[in-house]
């Protein structure tokens, strides 16, 4: 999971969007309470350190008090001839206490969770619910902005039409019971996502297989069992433990699963991991996963349209689903063949070397490390060594100032965290000033923190606030350092951590400063993957690489013959992992799409195995409840949306393309373009359509021709 944020954030993000423009000078202030309550002091970065889970009721109950007066004051002071400043920032300005303050109870619901803080957010998620449908259903707000015409600059009419817009799809024109309605299930639907989200995090930290026979464990690596090892002790296991001797606990967070299933010899664990990973949450989230889509088709109807996917699609780039589907057809006419081929070569490989009867699921990653392992002559466990975290935060924060000529540097001290192991970075620009800073939560805490890795904003910048400094949170579940190790990290990990930083970079280096417009705020959906997957190309860029690339006790760079390896090894079973992706997108599209009906006979888990069946060269087993804990559409922003992920990857590969296409060895043309890339796509945000920033950086439009390259599936 990437760019994921809880979907209370996304609300308010939407709130902002449908309602930014709701702000006139706050009828009265939060001070008063300030002193006593955090979440109250939003003069700077939160009070980390000091908020806890009894501040949430009585702060957020003030902050929606003050909010329903100032909207009253709002409505009341508009006229006729009400200037952009006269609605959308006054929007902005009444409606930012509620976004700093939720968006921090979201944050730690994320990263910090616990039952006093779930029921906090359970008491005033419905409340806050109210309180935006409220401010994105007001007619005379709405009203105001139909008025501001066309005089506008072009990032604020899309600042307008973006909220009237959202307005619309937020039930501003529905009146009476279909408005009550309406309303109903918007509260309904965030509970239910709440819920989701709960349900997969404690389903993953309720697993527990805890192994004291040496046998048992073998073929882990000695970074896993030495992370298993450790886990076990902390989990009050046992009185000691040790990588060598035990006992060992696995669990389904990644850093644990991924190793034990890829190297594990045993293949009754890996089975009993596997069943436990893909029916996760499986008997508690299936009822909702079903109210969830019965609740969106109604209030799609409610609004006039046939299905949830055309509402989605009116925010998005992609006009309609048979778009989604053309680039998804053409994606998989290269595909699918690839992945059958490779399963088939994978079959015969895991035959020749011993394997009795046909894979199953949960064989395929163990026969596939050891085929890449044989094929490319190394494994993962050699390169951890390399990709110690500091070292990769050096390398990473060094392309950056190569790309974009701004550094980065630590500040660890000036921010509060809500856990000891978060860091604290600030960026600056050539003449030395800050302009962006970010928190990093680097490790897997399964016990607290949801799975998977995103970015989520802090604070954005916004004129109209006086914030000329973005914050963002960077989140990523890696491996947590073991012992007196540093955290030694998988290139995937390394890959993810790039992801995110893309994500970043884009909130942090905006240079628009309408709040609505600036970082990813506004940004259509199905583009906001672009600078995120442009990010993980640079990590087989050679100097980038060797940036950071050196063992952690030796500083010996990594050997020449490494480089050369990863290079080939990218493409590996590429078919098998873009099928994987386009599966999950047409499954999300035919669920949202009016391809699934909740009411008939077929169930969701049919319609997985049809889709399944459709495009991938392995059927579902039939206990498989994946989509269980599928958070992306049923606990995010990514509902008719997860087909942005190679969307994007399409611009993603084409913007790397022209780095390519100058020479990657030529420094001066790769300078020349990141800044470009700078002005373009990580500056403009929402202010300008995502085709037109694509094409003003690329002097073009998109090809999926270097996406099918990088991919080894050209022709």
């Amino acid at each position: 999971m990437r760019f994921a944020s809880s979907y209370m954030l996304l609300l308010l993000r939407a709130a902002r969007a449908l309602q930014p423009a709701l702000a006139a000078s706050p009828r009265r202030g939060l001070c008063a309470s300030a002193v006593m309550n955090p979440l109250l002091e939003q003069d700077g970065l939160p009070k980390f350190a000091s908020i806890k889970e009894e501040h949430v009721e009585p702060a957020v109950s003030t902050i929606l008090e003050d909010l329903d007066a100032n909207l009253q004051s709002l409505e009341a002071s508009l006229s006729k001839g009400a200037t952009y400043e006269d609605t959308v920032e006054a929007l902005e300005k009444i409606s930012a206490p509620l976004g700093y303050a939720w968006g921090v109870v979201g944050h730690l619901k994320g990263v910090k969770d616990s039952e006093d803080l779930r029921a906090a957010h359970a008491a005033m998620q419905p409340k806050v619910v109210e309180a935006t449908q409220k401010l994105g259903q007001s007619r005379k707000v709405y009203e105001a902005l139909e008025g501001l015409g066309d005089s506008l600059s072009p990032t604020r009419k899309r600042v307008v039409d973006a909220n009237l817009r959202s307005m619309r799809l937020g039930g501003v024109a529905l009146e009476g019971a279909a408005k009550d309605e309406y309303n109903k299930n918007q509260v309904r639907l965030s509970e239910l996502s709440t819920a989701f989200s709960n349900n997969v995090l404690d389903a993953t930290k309720a697993f527990e297989l805890v192994v004291t026979d040496a046998a048992d464990v073998e073929g882990l690596p000695p970074s896993a069992k030495g992370a298993a090892a450790e886990k076990a002790a902390s989990a009050d296991k046992c009185e000691k433990a040790d990588a060598d001797n035990g006992p060992w606990l696995l669990g389904l967070d990644a850093p644990s699963y991924i190793p034990a299933m890829q190297h594990l010899k045993s293949s009754a664990l890996r089975e009993k991991l596997y069943e436990a990973f893909v029916t996760r949450a499986g008997d508690v989230n299936a009822p909702l996963i079903d109210e969830i889509l019965t609740l969106k088709g109604e209030q799609a109807k409610l609004l006039g349209f046939g299905t949830y996917a055309d509402v989605s699609l009116q925010a998005k780039m992609a006009s309609s689903v048979a778009e989604i589907e053309e680039l998804h057809e053409l994606l998989a006419a290269k595909a699918t063949p690839a992945a059958k081929a490779e399963l088939e070569n994978l079959e015969a490989y895991a035959a020749k070397n011993g394997h009795a009867g046909a894979l199953e699921h949960w064989d395929v990653p163990f026969w596939a490390e050891r085929l890449r392992e044989e094929k490319f002559a190394f494994s993962e466990e050699e390169l951890r060594p390399y990709f110690a975290l500091p070292a990769v935060l050096d390398g990473l924060f060094g392309v950056i100032e190569r790309l974009f000529g701004v550094t980065v540097a630590a500040a660890d001290g000036k921010a509060d965290t809500w856990w000891d192991d978060v860091r604290y970075f600030e960026i600056s620009d050539a003449a030395g000033d800050v302009v962006a800073s970010f928190y990093l939560d680097p490790y897997s805490r399964p016990e607290n923190k949801r799975g998977g890795a995103w970015m989520d904003v802090c604070i954005g910048r916004s004129k109209a606030l006086g914030r000329g400094v973005p914050t963002a949170y960077l989140t990523c579940n890696g491996s947590p350092p073991v012992g007196d190790k540093p955290s030694l990290m998988t290139f995937n990990e390394v890959e993810t951590l790039y992801h995110e930083m893309g994500h970043g970079l884009q909130h942090m280096l905006t240079k628009v400063e309408d709040g609505d417009a600036a970082g990813i705020n506004g940004v259509e959906w199905d583009a906001v993957e672009l600078p995120s997957q442009f990010m993980e190309n640079w990590l087989l860029d050679k100097p980038t690489l060797y940036g950071f690339a050196k063992h952690y006790e030796t500083g010996e760079p990594l050997p020449e013959e490494f480089y050369e390896k990863l290079k080939g090894s990218k493409t590996f079973h590429a078919g098998l992992g873009m099928t994987r992706q386009i599966a999950f997108g047409m499954l999300d599209v035919e669920l949202h799409g009016g391809g699934y009906d909740p009411s008939s006979s077929e169930t969701v888990f049919d319609v997985q195995k049809r889709i399944f069946d459709k495009y991938l060269a392995m059927a579902p087993r039939d206990y498989d409840r994946f989509l269980c804990a599928f958070g992306h559409i049923f606990a995010g922003g990514y509902s008719c949306g997860y087909y942005s992920y190679k969307w994007a990857e399409v611009l993603s590969a084409d913007a790397f393309a022209a780095f390519e296409e100058a020479g990657l060895e030529n420094e001066a043309a790769v300078k020349e373009l990141g800044m470009k890339f700078r002005d373009t796509v990580l500056a403009c945000g929402g202010g300008t359509p995502p085709a037109e920033v694509f094409e003003a950086f690329r002097g073009r439009g998109p090809s999926p021709e270097a996406l099918l390259r990088h991919s080894g599936l050209s022709d």
